[in-house]
């Protein structure tokens, strides 16, 4: 079984050379990572962490706009049904410059800092943002994690007379929704 084979590949917490790796394709696997993040083979959910963690880690997503699990030697198409990471906590830290740095972790524990390489990204077709992540992975925010980061938000109205609401993390504009008119955010009385 080809997810055997794939869960024998090193799983320190050292990053894998995924970009060197340039196996042709071995074919599909019956894996889906549903819109909750959630991983699942042949209809069973993963729920093993360290199983979790191997294929997270063996993950990218290619040019083509598909996702492979990939080894040195193998390549394996799955499906990802929005992203394949789910971002579950994000803290605050101050700078010695005195600025903030904002650090989110997914579902796997993989962290990585807000900041001009690491963007929330506002999609079209959904209101919480993303993550851009390593190997052309996303992450999506949770909904509680999404919540934490709007209490914490600021806002300002640009030229235009639009707001925007998000944060600065690395003295980088982090945006947390979509701009919105002024005259939209009135609550009628």
């Amino acid at each position: 079984m080809p997810l055997e084979r794939l869960l024998t590949v090193q799983t320190d917490k050292q990053p894998l050379p995924l970009e060197c790796w340039h196996p042709p394709l071995s074919g599909a696997l019956d894996m889906v990572v549903d819109r909750h993040g959630v991983w699942w083979h042949e209809g069973a959910r993963v729920e093993h962490l360290r199983v979790l963690l191997t294929l997270s880690r063996l993950l990218r997503r290619e040019e083509d706009g598909e996702y492979y699990l990939v080894t040195p030697v193998e390549k394996w198409r799955i499906r990802v049904e929005d992203c394949p990471l789910l971002i579950v906590a994000a803290d605050r830290h101050v700078l010695e410059s005195g600025d903030s740095q904002w650090v989110v972790t997914t579902q796997t524990g993989e962290s990585a800092a807000l900041g001009a390489d690491c963007r929330l990204i506002i999609d079209d077709d959904s209101d919480v943002p993303r993550v851009s992540l390593r190997h052309g992975l996303s992450a999506r925010l949770s909904r509680p994690c999404w919540y934490y980061l709007v209490e914490q938000a600021e806002c300002f109205e640009d030229g235009q007379g639009r707001l925007h609401m998000g944060l600065y993390s690395g003295g980088h504009w982090q945006p947390l929704g979509a701009p919105m008119n002024a005259d939209d955010t009135q609550v009628p009385s």
